[in-house]
């Protein structure tokens, strides 16, 4: 292990885990990583391999099949997958989100239905929020679900779905309007629709196409994909948690968790950079000296070193408050907000030190400084964050004139 975004007060279970997932990334991921994103080429043995790990359970409790781990034992893991490969890392989250809405807020039958195959990675959960006009505007969605009978139709399309493709389970988030009067507030007559459907792409289930790949700068190896919805019949039952107009409030929960995983994949993507800047600082040699020893790249090397060590703290932070069972929306945004901007500095200044080389698609720099700026924008973007921040910040501090 190295010195930096070291993680003090762990359990033995939670050091063996991540221990035993540091392993498989040096073993299974890092070898292929850059190989397979070139070729915009799906992990499936990595996959499988995460499936005998037992990750796709970690945090889903042991009564279901699942780990029953913490919120931190998930994001460290997520840290260490990042810092292989970020792609992977995207795979696992999407499923981890809706086991955690389902966790939260499903219904018993909805539980016992899905959580032992998600744990056992035989569901793959996928959640479809944004839409082609949406950006971070949640509030106009414009997908609908309307009743009928037993059932409800959904129609409208998604878009930004991480796992479209791979994904059973997608949790789609549409506006029903029944039982909400008008000029109801519109995160108010929000739903969240639990949709099975068979992987792959074309149409996958009467009434659902998935059309295909989005084609990334980085990012690759995962799909991304745009969800349509035209005639979509889903019974009434897999409305989560039984009841409509809650589909905000499961999201936003949701996405906090999210967020803290975004921050663990800038925290992982930014220690790989590092551990990248440092090698290659010892061997390059210009001047008659290795590069590390000119005083321009120690600076470079002791604020990349810092800033990795910052944004761990507070990813850490983030997680373990929302492991107490308190709100962690302002640490989650902070963490994120950092973490992300961190990551492309660090990226950024491993970039500089590969100096002509680092332009190469030979070495690794390459592709994380591709794979970096996902981070600004996914889970809510840096402004959005800022936002989040200051709104807490002026309820936290309110003024008592």
């Amino acid at each position: 292990m190295s010195r930096l975004a070291q993680t003090h007060g762990l359990t033995d279970i939670q050091q063996e885990i991540l221990s035993t997932v540091r392993d498989f990334v040096d073993k299974e991921i890092i070898p292929v990583a850059t190989e397979l994103e070139h070729r915009d080429e799906y992990p499936t043995q990595i996959v499988e391999g995460l499936k005998e790990l037992g990750i796709f359970g970690l945090m889903i409790p042991e009564e279901y099949g699942g780990l029953g781990e913490s919120l931190l034992t998930y994001a460290l893991c997520v840290e260490e997958i990042a810092r292989g490969w970020m792609s992977v890392s995207g795979i696992i989250n999407t499923h981890f989100i809706v086991a955690y809405m389902l966790k939260q807020h499903g219904t018993q039958e909805q539980k016992d239905h899905f959580l032992p195959r998600m744990a056992a990675g035989e569901v793959r959960g996928a959640f479809s929020m944004s839409e082609p006009a949406l950006g971070s505007d949640v509030s106009a969605i414009s997908s609908k679900g309307v009743r009928d009978g037993d059932e409800y139709v959904l129609n409208g399309q998604k878009m930004w779905l991480t796992n479209g493709g791979t994904s059973t389970l997608v949790a789609v988030l549409c506006r029903t309007d029944e039982g909400h009067p008008e000029g109801t507030a519109p995160h108010k007559s929000m739903t969240t629709f639990l949709v099975e459907k068979e992987p792959g792409f074309g149409e996958v289930r009467p009434g659902l196409t998935i059309p295909g790949k989005i084609d990334k700068m980085g990012y690759k190896g995962v799909d991304t994909t745009e969800l349509i919805m035209d005639g979509l019949r889903i019974p009434a039952d897999r409305v989560l948690g039984g009841v409509t107009g809650r589909g905000f409030y499961h999201m936003m929960d949701g996405v906090e968790v999210g967020r803290v995983n975004v921050a663990a994949r800038g925290c992982g993507v930014a220690q790989r950079a590092f551990e990248l800047g440092v090698s290659y600082a010892q061997q390059r040699t210009t001047f008659g000296k290795p590069i590390a020893q000119h005083q321009a790249i120690q600076f470079k090397l002791a604020e990349m070193a810092t800033k990795v060590e910052a944004a761990h703290a507070m990813m850490v932070n983030a997680a373990r408050k929302k492991d107490s069972g308190e709100r962690n929306d302002l640490e989650a945004g902070m963490a994120k907000y950092l973490a992300s901007e961190y990551c492309k500095e660090v990226v950024e200044d491993a970039f500089r030190i590969h100096g002509g080389y680092g332009f190469s698609k030979e070495y690794e720099i390459e592709r994380l400084y591709r794979e970096a700026p996902m981070l600004l924008i996914g889970e809510g973007t840096a402004e959005i964050q800022k936002m989040i921040i200051g709104r807490r910040l002026l309820e936290e501090y309110r003024f008592q004139g």
